[in-house]
């Protein structure tokens, strides 16, 4: 047996990596900001319903109360990027809803037409919701 404990990562190199992997969906969204979908391309972004930050309508947050996935393809309106979040209107039952959803409540995002999957470790949930 060693002596020798482990060494410690003061640098954060997973949490690193993670940021750096948020920040390539980040970029594919703001391409479909400037762009649109290009091609076939089409997302699947699947997050914490009650993660720090995260504000989706009461109605949605009793139906999803952990976990739900939208998907950007054909139906969606007021896609906004920012540095640390995104936000969209959607439609539910016919019915538009709008969602702020910061990319660290993001547990997975995945793009079937290319078959391109980033997963994330689960975030912090929080016990107040920001409700809209």
């Amino acid at each position: 047996m060693s002596d020798q404990t482990p060494p410690v990562d003061e640098m954060q190199y997973e949490r690193l990596a993670h940021e750096a992997l948020r920040g390539v969906m980040r970029a594919a969204l703001e391409r479909v900001l400037s762009d649109g979908l290009p091609g076939a391309h089409h997302f699947y972004i699947t997050f914490k319903t009650r993660g720090a930050g995260v504000s989706v309508p009461p109605d949605i947050l009793a139906k999803y109360p952990d976990e739900m996935t939208v998907v950007l393809q054909h139906q969606y309106e007021d896609l906004r990027v920012e540095t640390d979040k995104f936000s969209v209107k959607l439609r539910f039952g016919g019915m538009p809803k709008s969602l702020v959803i910061p990319y660290s409540a993001v547990t997975r995002f995945y793009d079937p037409s290319v078959k391109f999957l980033l997963q994330f470790e689960e975030p912090e949930i929080v016990e107040v919701v920001e409700e809209t």
